[in-house]
């Protein structure tokens, strides 16, 4: 019994789940998506059907921000520049 399909692309990927509940999810998406083996994925339900969705962990987005430290520091220093105006002017 087929499950669900997959859309890929154009291509269509229709597969079959294990007596076990399981589906070999297909080694180009694997790759584009960085899932190997003991990567999560959560199970989303639309009105379309399922999504799976890789879980990305929090490791993972360590430092995911670096380019943006500089404009998030220079936002800080104008904040505190703008309390300490407010401030002297009382």
């Amino acid at each position: 019994m087929i499950l669900f399909i997959i859309r890929y692309g154009e291509n269509v990927l229709s597969y079959t789940i294990t007596e076990k509940g399981t589906v070999t999810i297909p080694a180009e998406i694997r790759r584009k998506y960085h899932l190997r083996k003991g990567s999560r994925v959560e199970f989303v339900e639309t009105d379309e059907g399922v999504m799976i969705v890789p879980v990305v962990p929090l490791e993972d987005l360590f430092g995911a921000d670096k380019d943006k430290k500089e404009i998030v520091y220079r936002m800080i220093r104008e904040l505190q520049d703008e309390r300490r105006k407010e401030a002297s002017e009382e």
